[in-house]
């Protein structure tokens, strides 16, 4: 099992900028990669981005491509995702993934919710206009 608590989420400006934050514990050498996704009310769970932890490989949904970026912190058990130049319609709630049981690359694999197996319980982004 792998536990995720995700953190940093809040109410900002658009044109503002949050750094989220998932911490990972519990069987952590499992985790092969780990992703953010995201649902908006009355819309899909989507896709946001993923970091490989084989080689470090990032991916991003083209919504966000070019203003967030997802990292590892230096204690490894922790991902980060840097949200900057916010816009209303990135309002949502943020959810932290672990892909653990399968090896899964690229972005046709790890941009898919059903691939991994563990999920933190989402934290709130709010982008005012």
């Amino acid at each position: 099992q792998v536990q995720l608590v995700e953190s940093g989420g809040g109410l900002v400006q658009a044109g503002g900028s949050l750094r989220l934050s998932c911490a990972a514990s519990g069987r952590t050498f499992t985790i092969n990669a780990m992703g953010w996704f995201r649902q908006a009310p009355g819309k899909e769970r989507e896709f946001v981005a993923a970091i490989s932890w084989n080689d470090g490989s990032t991916y991003y949904a083209d919504s966000v491509k070019g203003r967030f970026t997802i990292s590892r912190g230096n204690a490894k058990n922790t991902v980060y995702l840097q949200t900057n130049s916010l816009k209303p319609e990135d309002t949502a709630v943020y959810y932290c993934a672990v892909l653990a049981r399968y090896y899964c690359s690229g972005y046709g694999c790890l941009s898919l919710d059903a691939k991994y197996d563990y999920w933190g319980q989402g934290t709130q982004v709010t982008v005012a206009s």
